[in-house]
């Protein structure tokens, strides 16, 4: 048996109508899906009774995280941060940068987002998603695995599709709206990251990170 809160059984009882002996879906964050049944129908305090725990499809023998410096307008990073759920991320790192218009985010507004997309697309796993830190500190931060740095300049003719191997763990660096400086590059090569292009298109924040999302999902995906 599970009781939900009273924000998720609100939404069960008066947003979806739901009675008792309904069934349905449920996720615990972590990894593993549930056949619901719906015992006590009531907006304070839904109570479900749970069988068949499974792993859900979106489980994966490798990590994908991208780090991004939050847009000016919050909406255009809630978009990100839905459609990267939607595709397949395990952690997102917000960072301000030299060139940042927004140095403050409103995390649990964002894991919100989150909790949303990983319902509507049947996923197992939400991701985490750590609060805005200074650029210099975070290139410093250790991680397992392939480090990349996406950065628009003539000399970047590497694109992340030839960079990135399969099955590796990967963290992609997604820069503001006035990109990276030439200094913070230089800091994040010196800490092992790889400059990359995402191809001929100019992007922006937000579009970019979605594409660096689903350039190593679609990599892991080929020829399974």
């Amino acid at each position: 048996m599970i009781s939900f809160p009273e924000e998720e059984s609100k939404h069960c009882v008066k947003v979806l109508r739901m009675q008792e002996g309904d069934r349905f879906c449920v996720t615990n964050g972590k990894g593993s899906l549930f056949d619901g049944e719906l015992v006590v129908a009531h907006p304070k305090r839904a109570v479900a009774c749970l069988t068949n725990q499974r792993p859900g499809y979106d489980n994966r023998p490798f990590s994908l995280e991208i780090a991004i410096a939050p847009t000016k307008l919050n909406e255009r990073t809630e978009w990100f941060l839905e459609k990267a759920t939607e595709i397949g991320i395990d952690k997102v790192r917000l960072f301000a940068s030299y060139h940042s218009e927004r140095r403050v985010a409103n995390v649990e507004r964002f894991r919100k987002v989150m909790i949303s997309a990983i319902k509507q697309s049947i996923k197992s796993k939400l991701p985490e998603i750590e609060d805005v830190v200074d650029f210099n500190k975070l290139v410093k931060q250790p991680f397992d695995g392939q480090k990349f740095i996406a950065w628009i300049d003539d000399n970047v003719t590497e694109l992340l599709c030839d960079k990135y191997e399969k099955g590796k763990n990967a963290l992609v660096l997604i820069g503001p709206e006035g990109d990276f400086s030439a200094e913070e590059v230089k800091l994040a090569v010196e800490n092992g990251f790889v400059p990359v292009s995402l191809g001929d298109a100019r992007l922006r924040t937000e579009t970019a990170a979605i594409v660096a999302c689903h350039t190593v999902q679609l990599i892991n995906q080929m020829n399974r």
